[in-house]
């Protein structure tokens, strides 16, 4: 069996592991289901989305923080219930999809308006960076290959966007890192999966 490194969403999850099992107990017991929550977190960043293309971009990032939970808590909430099918992974995973085109769109929109088009072409690389990376593990663990290597996973990802949305003045470094760290990402994993299986 290979050992699979550590990766930095695996530390924020075990760190977190008991708040968000409690609080998906609870949920389990007023009957929230957790898909209604995996909804949810779309719609709120579906919203903040609009504010990133307008440009206010701190409102963009308060609502997006307060709607990280939801992202921990379908699981969570999920594994209360003692869910044994796997429409809710795969749910959960298609509206991160949205969720990310969401945001990489807003960026676009808002760098296409203020005629900032290199920019506007960065948001889209870490867009297509974003899909690789996890496309390239999905397809991968179809082959029976758990892959998560590459520093740019959806968790760091979205650190980041929150903290270009904050501090706008690394606005510009921000998109650049996230355009090449996730296509380096995507390729790295890529890479991986060659060595493990290619013949």
């Amino acid at each position: 069996m290979m050992n699979h490194p550590i990766t930095f969403t695996d530390r924020a999850r075990a760190f977190t592991r008991d708040w968000t099992s409690w609080a998906g107990a609870i949920l389990h017991r007023l009957k929230v289901h957790p898909d209604a929550l995996t909804v949810a977190g779309l719609v709120v960043v579906a919203i903040a989305s609009v504010f990133i293309a307008r440009g206010q971009f701190p409102l963009a990032g308060i609502i997006l923080v307060l709607g990280l939970p939801l992202d921990a808590l379908d699981g969570a909430t999920a594994r209360a219930m003692g869910r044994k099918d796997n429409f809710g992974g795969v749910l959960d995973s298609t509206l991160d999809r949205y969720a990310d085109a969401f945001i990489f769109g807003g960026l676009s929109y808002y760098f296409a308006v203020q005629g900032r088009f290199e920019l506007m072409l960065l948001a889209l690389a870490a867009l297509i960076g974003s899909f690789v990376v996890s496309y390239v593990r999905a397809r991968a663990g179809e082959a029976g290959l758990s892959v998560k290597i590459g520093l740019f996973d959806r968790f760091v990802r979205v650190i980041i966007i929150v903290l270009i949305l904050f501090v706008p003045i690394l606005l510009e470094l921000g998109v650049l890192a996230l355009a090449v760290g996730t296509n380096v990402t995507g390729l790295q994993r890529l890479w991986y999966v060659y060595r493990h299986t290619a013949w």
